[in-house]
């Protein structure tokens, strides 16, 4: 749980820049990468994640739009991470505006009320656990997995 907002603001910066490194290794024609058939695909996880903060910010308070649940998965990887990083830069706008009181005070989260310093916390981890996904669906698919905490098995040797 997050309880200095410049804590949140630094862990957002480089979860969201690793994130959008990802979805910018994706092409077009691998969007529909999926580790088996019938499970979700790069295209729609990198999705999933820009309608993810868009909720998550929304249960925060922050003023940012994220796609509808009914707004089509693009057939862009570019046109998704450009959306990814829009929210990604409303995100840290609106966290600016932020106190550290603010972190400790509750929210609707997903699942009821919980404390907004909770819920930007779980919008990290939701965030890292998908991206951890994508990098696998992005070797399987032949792509360069880039960086994000470190260099990758391919920079090492």
């Amino acid at each position: 749980m997050y309880r200095k907002v410049e804590d949140f603001l630094e862990d957002w910066t480089v979860s969201s820049e690793g994130t959008a490194n990802v979805m910018k290794a994706m092409t077009d024609e691998k969007l529909g990468q999926a580790i088996v058939e019938g499970h979700s695909s790069l295209g729609w996880l990198s999705w999933h994640l820009v309608g993810a903060a868009g909720a998550f910010g929304h249960f925060a308070g922050f003023q940012v739009q994220g796609p509808g649940q009914q707004d089509p998965q693009p057939t862009s990887a570019q046109e998704i991470v450009e959306r990814y990083e829009t929210l990604a830069q409303a995100i840290k706008e609106e966290a600016t505006k932020l106190t550290d009181e603010d972190l400790l005070g509750e929210v609707t989260g997903f699942t009821g009320p919980t404390k907004r310093g909770k819920l930007l916390s779980m919008l990290i981890s939701h965030e890292t656990h998908h991206r951890g996904q994508m990098t696998v669906l992005l070797r399987q698919a032949g792509l360069t997995v880039p960086p994000i905490m470190g260099p990758t098995k391919e920079m090492q040797g």
